[in-house]
């Protein structure tokens, strides 16, 4: 299973917005810095295809300004052998 770890910029003024956004996604758990307005961002998605979808879902936040990983991790059982990914 696909997991990721991200640190999320929001839009200015907007990180309540974006960690209330990031906490009704499913397959992802958000946690705010202290001091800086960025927040952690954990992604553990079964399978490709919801981590597509996932992806997708991202990048439609609206306070959303940019998403930077700083982790990935895809577990062996969800690489196509035949597609090489």
């Amino acid at each position: 299973m696909p997991v990721f770890s991200y640190l999320a910029q929001p839009m200015p003024g907007a990180k309540e917005d974006l960690l209330r956004q990031l906490g009704r996604i499913e397959h992802c758990e958000v946690v705010p810095s202290d001091n800086e307005e960025v927040l952690v961002l954990v992604t553990d998605t079964p399978d490709q295809e919801a981590e597509q979808e996932l992806q997708e879902r991202l990048k439609g936040l609206s306070s959303l300004q940019c998403l930077n990983m700083t982790f990935g991790h895809v577990d062996a059982k969800t690489v196509d052998p035949e597609k090489g990914e």
